[in-house]
């Protein structure tokens, strides 16, 4: 993505506010990649836009547009960083457990990455679709948040957005050499994580539709031997505010048919892509026997030959209304 725009902009020819929202998809993107949750980048955006309504009047056009949002969408990113734990997943933090439910320990909303609806951070370009998919990828935004805040936003500007290292390293108020010392110790740390910035998402075709399929059916029927047949031997599972993460089809299926056995009966309702990902809402029959209840987001990864891993994002409250869910299901 070139930072480069037409020398005529839209706010010295009388469309301020057209100017910022042609925007507020791509700096919703870059302040979910620094952040790790949806609901923070859209603060972040909308602090951004709203800095920038107040400055319009000391904006002459001697920079781009585009290159001064971001640069204030930096800021706040940076503000909203400092003195903060990182976000992360549960496979982040610690060994797989045993699938009982004593080994289920809530941690507080601020201490996991978070899903994103792609509708709120596409690009109107299908070209560049695919590209955004990558690093949208959660483990991706996940190795992100082990990087020092500036670290971060110089790969995610350069590898990500591909500015210029000159342009970067403008927007940071460093030296070129800062930015490229900077990339290289945030490459290594990435691949030292295993989660370059180039992994790509294999496309939806047939046989992963049809497989996708299978999982459904085989989740809503919540049939064992269905189960067994659509999920990986080395698939992995996570809960997240739990800290708890399963290893192995086997385990993964000891949860569904002990502690998890509630989920009998559910039913998935598909939703816009989360971070690439197909992904569903899944609401749990009512404990009053009438119609079903929220009970997660499940951002379904899949391999070759089956599911790889299963995120179940418990936070319906907050989850729900930003995938556009119902609160519930009627019968």
């Amino acid at each position: 993505m070139s930072v480069v725009e037409p020398t005529t902009s839209p706010v010295t020819s009388g469309a301020p506010e057209l100017a910022l929202e042609q925007y507020r998809r791509e700096l919703t993107g870059y302040c979910y990649r620094m952040l790790g949750s949806p609901f923070e980048a859209e603060d972040a955006v909308q602090d951004t836009m709203l800095r920038a309504w107040r400055s319009l009047d000391r904006f002459e056009g001697r920079s781009a547009l585009r290159s001064w949002l971001y640069r204030i969408a930096t800021n706040v990113c940076l503000d909203a960083l400092e003195g903060r734990s990182r976000r992360a997943r549960p496979i982040d933090l610690g060994p797989s457990v045993e699938p009982i439910e004593a080994n289920l320990h809530a941690q507080p909303e601020t201490t996991w990455i978070e899903p994103i609806p792609m509708g709120l951070v596409s690009p109107e370009d299908p070209a560049q679709l695919a590209e955004e998919r990558e690093t949208l990828r959660l483990a991706f935004i996940a190795a992100l948040q082990h990087l020092p805040p500036r670290q971060r936003a110089a790969l995610i500007l350069c590898e990500v957005l591909k500015w210029k290292a000159t342009e970067a390293a403008e927007l940071l108020e460093t030296s070129v050499a800062g930015i490229n010392s900077a990339l290289q110790r945030a490459r290594a740390a990435l691949d030292e994580a295993g989660a370059a910035a180039s992994d790509p998402i294999p496309e939806m075709d047939a046989e992963q539709r049809e497989l996708l399929s299978r999982y459904v059916e085989a989740f809503q029927a919540y049939d064992i031997d269905l189960l067994t047949t659509v999920i990986r031997e080395d698939a992995i599972q996570s809960m997240p505010p739990f800290d708890l993460w399963l290893e192995g089809r086997d385990d993964v299926l000891a949860w569904f048919f002990g502690p998890g056995i509630g989920c009998a009966g559910s039913r998935l309702i598909p939703v816009d892509s989360a971070n690439g990902l197909p992904a569903f809402g899944q609401y749990k029959p009512s404990e009053t026997g009438e119609g079903f209840e929220p009970w997660s987001i499940n951002v379904v990864r899949l391999g070759e030959g089956g599911v790889k891993e299963l995120t179940f994002f418990l936070s319906t409250e907050r989850l729900f209304p930003l995938f556009g869910l119902p609160p519930r299901l009627d019968g």
